[in-house]
């Protein structure tokens, strides 16, 4: 039997809106994936220490109150020193269009700006990790 693919979902920061985090957690169970959403109001100590407690394979975060840039650095910084570099790491939510290199060259290979569809975030993920 084919092990499934662990998704750990959050939403940092001081932003209430997570809509759309939801509707990408049910997406991915319903693509087949084991997914673990911590919620609202995650720190990224919080995130990268859930990482390592749940041993999952992707790590995924929705930031829409515009502070992605820092906060994915701190989380990348966090989930390097905690041996999770090769991990799938991935941000979502309103990502301007010249921040998403600067996303990926911190280690967010999957960069996926509001109103991606659902079946290219799952598929992005089974093409890094199957």
């Amino acid at each position: 039997m084919t092990k499934k693919i662990k998704v750990l979902m959050a939403k940092p920061g001081l932003d209430g809106h997570d809509v759309g985090a939801k509707v990408v957690v049910q997406g991915l169970k319903a693509s087949g994936f084991e997914v673990v959403y911590l919620g609202l109001r995650q720190t990224p100590q919080r995130i990268a220490e859930a990482a390592q407690e749940y041993n999952v394979d992707v790590i995924g975060i929705s930031v829409l109150s515009g502070a992605h840039m820092t906060i994915c650095s701190r989380l990348g910084e966090l989930l390097t020193a905690n041996g999770m570099k090769d991990k799938f790491w991935m941000v979502g939510g309103n990502i301007p269009l010249n921040d998403r290199n600067k996303l990926r060259d911190l280690g967010f290979d999957g960069v996926f700006p509001t109103g991606t569809p659902l079946d290219e975030i799952s598929e992005r993920i089974k093409e890094k990790l199957l």
